[in-house]
């Protein structure tokens, strides 16, 4: 062999192996079929190297490994579990490009397998808006030794319309609520009732925390301040107000768990008497099979759990508490927001609370309502066809 071969090295099960240092850098792949296959790998590494080290060129690099550079120097963002699910779902299509060949072109087989999977336009979009994030901060923020920037521009990412593919809400009635509550697990049920009393995300209600708690003796209940990494947007920690309905919740299950509030545990069906075969642990979800099954049987078709929060603001709305309110409760954005509760704001979340912890008898239904109902009325107006009985010829 000579010099420019040198880094190769033959493996006991027949395959090759490169091992070279070059410039600090080590180049090192192994399982290659042949000698000649191992020399070509290297002598493209090499020259990429070169360009890159002596002449100050951009390193080409893969959409994976820029991605696991995202993923890596993110940790602290809320999303990331989500974002590392929906980058796993377009690595099989664009993994292996180089970052100048993701663009729409190569995005699009991706876009007509998760169309044809059933997902909506909104999740595709999430995860096309992950990828049109890590190519622009490839060719803005992140550069290499050189200065030069990962990716020299990045590609325009069109997203799907939503205008007339969005899902819409679906808030729930009095009714609803009467039906569905029971059919969920004690758990899940707790959990329920406690978003449909304070407004909160489904997520947050999952990660309460008791440490977050802070007594009101004024109004003798609690308010949660939920830290700003638990928070959608990160911007600040946020409260989470209990009325009177959410407080009796919060005591029924004190004490279960030492740090977190909503927990579970599979009970005893047989020898009750005995201690329970587990602690309890905390919830990863709300929407689980046990969650989709209680829809189903309560007839309420796809129904999210974040519909729950779409019904607090329409309770809200028909309890006539002013918008403003109603966005520091569901911890929208506004421009009047104030950047810390005082107990005036605790006293005036609370009492709007407080105006929808039980059927008030007022009329007010969604668009969304109105259309299951009449669709329910139809199918019950329309008689069940009766199977004709065949003529017999005549003898």
């Amino acid at each position: 062999m000579g010099q420019q071969t040198r880094g190769i090295y033959p493996e006991k099960d027949g395959t090759w192996q490169v091992d070279k240092w070059y410039r600090h850098t080590r180049l090192r792949q192994r399982g290659f079929p042949g000698f000649e296959e191992a020399e070509r790998w290297l002598i493209k590494q090499l020259a990429e190297l070169r360009r890159v080290v002596v002449h100050g060129e951009r390193k080409v690099r893969r959409f994976d490994e820029t991605a696991a550079h995202y993923l890596l120097t993110n940790q602290s963002k809320t999303s990331l579990v989500t974002e590392t699910y929906l980058l796993q779902s377009v690595m099989p299509m664009i993994g292996t490009l180089e970052l100048h060949q993701v663009h729409d072109g190569t995005l699009a087989a991706y876009v007509a397998q998760r169309l044809g999977d059933g997902r909506s336009h909104k999740t595709i979009n999430l995860c096309l808006g992950v990828v049109r994030r890590i190519l622009n901060l490839a060719s803005t923020t992140w550069r290499d030794d050189n200065g030069n920037t990962w990716l020299q521009q990045a590609p325009r990412i069109t997203m799907l319309p939503l205008v007339g593919h969005q899902r819409e809400p679906q808030p729930i009635s009095w009714a609803d609520q009467r039906t569905l509550l029971p059919l969920l697990p004690d758990h899940l049920s707790r959990m329920s009732l406690f978003v449909l009393n304070s407004g909160v995300r489904d997520d947050v209600v999952c990660s309460l925390q008791w440490d977050w708690e802070i007594k009101v003796p004024e109004l003798g209940i609690s308010v949660f301040e939920v830290p700003m990494q638990h928070v959608k947007g990160k911007k600040r920690s946020r409260v989470v107000v209990c009325n009177s309905v959410a407080q009796s919740v919060i005591e029924s299950v004190r004490g279960q768990h030492e740090e977190f509030v909503f927990v579970y545990r599979r009970e005893r069906t047989k020898n009750v008497d005995e201690p329970p075969q587990m602690p309890y642990r905390a919830i990863e979800t709300m929407n689980n099979t046990a969650w989709q099954r209680a829809r189903r049987e309560a007839g309420l078709g796809d129904l999210h759990v974040h519909d729950l929060r779409h019904t607090v603001g329409m309770r809200l709305r028909e309890a006539g508490v002013p918008e403003g309110t109603i966005a520091d409760l569901l911890w929208h954005s506004t421009t009047t927001m104030t950047r810390h509760y005082s107990v005036a704001q605790i006293v005036e979340l609370h009492a709007a609370l407080e105006k929808v912890k039980e059927d008030s008898g007022r009329w007010n239904k969604s668009l969304q309502t109105l259309r299951r109902e009449q669709e329910g009325q139809k199918a019950e107006a329309t008689p069940p066809k009766v199977p004709q009985q065949e003529k017999r010829p005549r003898s």
